[in-house]
């Protein structure tokens, strides 16, 4: 399975907004220029965020987004499921002779257990000064 830029963009938003959680709305802008992204791809992600009831935009000369529920409540398989769709390495697995079938079953279920166990609190925390390569894993 691989994340694509949607995913990706996506748990960007999220936890910039979860970051600034209690300090009201944020700017796409604002997290498009911390994140040197596209302001209006960031834009066409948070439409389904919000249809999804992950965040709320609030409209004004001060508008932004906001979370729609607290950060512990949310997590990384919440965002990617909305962005990226379901959460399966192969397509077709009950094609698949039982022991593949198995193996994908095994390898589904661990990556859906990382997602769902990870918060959005969780991801906001982490220290960043922390060396990346102690999160990276390679198959």
């Amino acid at each position: 399975m691989k994340i694509s830029t949607k995913g990706r963009y996506g748990l960007t938003i999220m936890i910039a907004l979860a970051k600034k959680q209690g300090d009201g709305p944020t700017s796409l802008k604002s997290i498009a220029r911390d994140n040197d992204l596209s302001e209006h791809y960031l834009e066409q992600l948070a439409s389904p965020l919000r249809n999804a009831g992950l965040i709320k935009s609030i409209r004004g000369a001060y508008g932004g987004y906001v979370l729609a529920r607290e950060a512990t409540e949310i997590t990384a398989g919440d965002i990617i499921r909305v962005l990226e769709g379901p959460i399966t390495p192969v397509e077709g697995i009950e094609d698949e002779e039982p022991a593949k079938q198995a193996l994908w079953m095994r390898i589904r279920d661990a990556v859906k257990d990382v997602l769902d166990t990870t918060t959005l609190d969780d991801l906001s925390h982490h220290n960043d000064d922390e060396p990346r390569d102690a999160y990276m894993f390679y198959i």
